[in-house]
C-alpha cells in the first residue's frame, strides 16, 4: 500500500471515531441511532471496498483497546458482546458490500442499491446478535433491531450518494 492509501485509510477512521459517538436513543429500542452509518457511507464512496473495510477496522480496534468512539462514548472489548455488538462486526459488511457496488457501478440507483442491501446485512448480523444477546427471537427482535432504523438510513443514503458522488469527483481529479 502507498503512503497516500494509509493516509486516507487513517483519515477515514479518525472521521468514522469522531461521528460514530454521537447517538440518540431510541424508545422502542436498546441500540442508539448514530452517525456510524452515515459516516461509513462516505467512506464506501472515498475508498477501495479493502481500503473501506480496513478503515472500519481500524476505527474498531480503536474502539476495542478503549477509545471512547462507539456509541455514547464507549469503549472496549466487551462493546462486542453487548446488544449492540453485532452491528459493529456489521459494519465491515457495509463498509466493504458498499464500497464494492460504489466502484463497481456508475449509476445511482445501482449504488443505492447497494448500500440499502449493505445496510440490510449490517441489521440482519446486529439483529441476530440482539436476539441471541437478549434471549430473544430474531423475528421478535426485528423491529426493534432493525426496522426502527431503516427510514432514516434510507434518507442517509440518498444524502450519501448526493454528496458522496459530488465528494468522489473532486477527489478523482
Amino acid at each position: 500500500m502507498r503512503t497516500r492509501d494509509l493516509t486516507c485509510i487513517a483519515l477515514m477512521a479518525a472521521i468514522l471515531c469522531i461521528l460514530a459517538p454521537v447517538s440518540i436513543p431510541i424508545p422502542v429500542s436498546t441500540i442508539a441511532l448514530t452517525l456510524a452509518t452515515l459516516a461509513i457511507y462516505f467512506i464506501a464512496y472515498i475508498l477501495e471496498p479493502k481500503q473501506a473495510v480496513a478503515a472500519v477496522g481500524l476505527y474498531l480496534l480503536l474502539g476495542a483497546i478503549g477509545l471512547p468512539v462507539f456509541s455514547g462514548y464507549m469503549a472496549g472489548i466487551s462493546r462486542f458482546a453487548a446488544p449492540g455488538g453485532g452491528y459493529l462486526v456489521g459494519y465491515l459488511f457495509l463498509a466493504g458490500i458498499s464500497s464494492a457496488f460504489i466502484h463497481r457501478f456508475s449509476q445511482p440507483f445501482l449504488q443505492f442499491s447497494g448500500m440499502f442491501l449493505a445496510t440490510c446485512i449490517t441489521y440482519c448480523i446486529g439483529t441476530f446478535w440482539l436476539a441471541t444477546v437478549t434471549n430473544a427471537s430474531f423475528l421478535a427482535m426485528l423491529p426493534a433491531g432493525a426496522l426502527v432504523f431503516l427510514p432514516l438510513d434510507t434518507v442517509k443514503i440518498f444524502f450519501a450518494c448526493w454528496l458522496g458522488r459530488k465528494i468522489q469527483k473532486h477527489i478523482n481529479k
